[in-house]
């Protein structure tokens, strides 16, 4: 089942049981999945398409939510965390550190890299391997831990 399937079904499911913040979000991924097809010119996305614009929604959320942290707007928050949580069910499983510590020692390894100067070599092989899978950030510090 295609993520527009999985999200098509959710969405009458939560219309059926009145869950509101649950169908609010589903409608906003819809959207943002068809606003990227039309902006790309298919009539359908694919699985990486799909998972790109999914992670970029949840990204958007935490970037947010830490504002919001630091601006001291509890209400707002809540609501957030709630929506990544809906979001966070549509995404793959998130890897483990050990599993990322695996990737990123493998990775250093594929691509010679010795020091910072390839920080960027390493990050280009390593983020096709864990799209959605785990933050950005997380990996970054990773790598340069390992680069040191």
């Amino acid at each position: 089942m295609t993520l527009t399937e999985q999200l098509n079904q959710d969405m009458k499911e939560a219309m059926k049981k009145k869950d509101k913040e649950r169908l609010s979000v589903i409608r906003m991924v819809k959207a943002s999945l068809q606003n990227e097809s039309i902006k790309l010119g298919k009539d359908t996305l694919s699985e990486d398409e799909e998972l790109t614009i999914l992670s970029r929604e949840v990204k958007q959320r935490n970037d947010s939510l830490q504002e919001f942290k630091s601006a001291g707007r509890a209400d707002l928050v809540e609501k957030l965390e709630t929506e990544i949580n809906i979001l966070q069910e549509y995404m793959p499983k998130q890897l483990s550190n050990d599993e990322l510590e695996a990737i990123v020692q493998t990775t250093i390894q594929e691509v010679n890299a010795t020091s910072k100067k390839d920080m960027g070599l390493v990050m280009g092989a390593i983020m096709p391997k864990v799209k959605g899978k785990a933050d950005g950030s997380q990996i970054n510090r990773l790598v340069q831990k390992h680069l040191n």
